[in-house]
């Protein structure tokens, strides 16, 4: 028999594991960051939890080179595509509510849209299998042999996007037989979000999804209508050197990009899809189910390789804004974001419990890969191995300036 004594010592010894476990994972977390990221350069901010509680909420580097203000757990960076899966949760919210379904089509919500929107549902925009033209396509069209019409001072708006997509006979693809990341879809999602609730888009991801979760750092940045406080600057590297790039022609628009937030208010929106709180799981499970074609067969990235094409002619797992794809056999929700100046990566292992995000206001860094290095303490795998895989899980390695998922520029 196991005297008092010797219980008390066998429970210290493993409190003490347990504190030398946390902090070598924490060490390692910033030493994966720190070879990376010098303090006096924009950076990036850090969120790991492990089960619901949160394990690092760190900064590293300047939010930009004027201040030299330190980024901390409460600096708002730019989502990029990141923006998604709050959109995509927009719209399941009003499904839920009984005002938009799934199979409407997109002419039922605006009807002066082309006939070519007779056969795109809100499924399709969701999933990525609309065939919707893509707008930076378009906006390249319409500036063809002339003067630009959008820059960064000028820049197009979300109606702007659906007039342009007004302005086309036809999609990609006959929509459900094929799959083509779609910032468009994105765009337009928005955009029925504001038509079939009586809001724009940015009042309802407050009251609806920010408010209530307690995300008051978290917003749909509209210049000259918010402000975003404690902000990140974007910043490229020329010449080896750092230059603010915060904004492009395509900044403004909302349902595809256009969210600021923080560390500290992504822990909160990791907790609510943990708890649930928002949606019941039966009502995320579309969000959660890989997208299938017309014919029954798993989507493929397109054959042709783009900015907006990480792996050409690999299979996708795609829900309702968000991958799906497993890393290493490891169930996985996840999505990357790019945008010019920005990067973003946000990594949940469900079945773990852990979740990774990482934000950058510098776009030379691969948070791709500096998120998977992250995670691999937290799931008992070596930092380093001989087939790590990738961010992918397939031994793919992605080109880091190619665009990962979101608005290339």
């Amino acid at each position: 028999m196991r005297t008092a004594g010797a219980i008390v010592a066998a429970g210290l010894v493993t409190a003490a594991a347990a504190v030398f476990a946390r902090d070598w994972r924490e060490a390692t977390t910033a030493a994966l960051v720190e070879e990376r990221v010098r303090p006096d350069e924009p950076g990036v901010a850090v969120l790991v939890r492990q089960d619901g509680k949160t394990i690092v909420a760190r900064g590293f580097g300047v939010r930009d080179l004027r201040s030299r203000d330190r980024i901390g757990p409460d600096t708002a960076f730019r989502l990029a595509s990141v923006t998604k899966q709050f959109t995509a949760t927009a719209v399941m919210l009003l499904v839920r509510d009984g005002k938009l379904r799934y199979d409407d089509a997109l002419t039922d919500v605006f009807p002066a849209f082309p006939a070519y929107g007779r056969r795109i549902t809100i499924r399709h925009l969701l999933t990525h299998t609309s065939g919707l033209p893509d707008y930076e396509t378009l906006m390249d069209a319409a500036e063809k042999g002339r003067a630009p019409i959008w820059t960064a001072d000028r820049q197009i708006h979300d109606d702007e996007v659906l007039a342009l997509l007004r302005g086309e006979t036809k999609g990609r693809f006959e929509p459900g037989t094929s799959w083509a990341y779609s910032n468009s879809g994105y765009v337009v999602l928005g955009l029925v979000v504001a038509r079939v609730s009586g809001k724009p888009f940015p009042d309802f991801l407050r009251e609806r999804i920010f408010r209530p979760l307690e995300m008051t750092r978290t917003l749909a940045y509209e210049k000259g209508k918010n402000d975003v406080q404690e902000r990140a600057f974007g910043h490229t590297k020329e010449d080896g050197r750092f230059q603010e790039a915060d904004q492009s022609p395509t900044s403004a628009t909302l349902g595809d990009g256009g969210v600021y937030s923080t560390i500290e208010d992504l822990a909160k929106w990791d907790e609510g899809l943990r708890a649930n709180a928002l949606l019941s799981p039966a009502w995320m499970k579309p969000a959660t189910t890989p997208v299938t074609l017309v014919d029954g067969s798993r989507p493929r990235w397109p054959a042709e390789p783009g900015d907006d094409n990480l792996a050409p002619g690999e299979p996708v797992a795609y829900g309702f804004g968000w991958f799906l794809d497993p890393w290493r056999g490891r169930p996985r929700m996840w999505h990357h974001g790019s945008t010019r100046g920005f990067r973003a990566a946000i990594e949940r292992f469900t079945e773990d419990g852990v979740t990774v995000v990482v934000l950058a206001n510098r776009d030379d860094l691969d948070l791709r890969d500096l998120a998977v290095q992250i995670v691999k303490p937290y799931l008992e795998l070596p930092l380093q191995t001989s087939d790590d895989g990738g961010p992918f899980g397939t031994g793919q390695r992605i080109p880091r300036d190619r665009a990962d998922g979101s608005r290339s520029e």
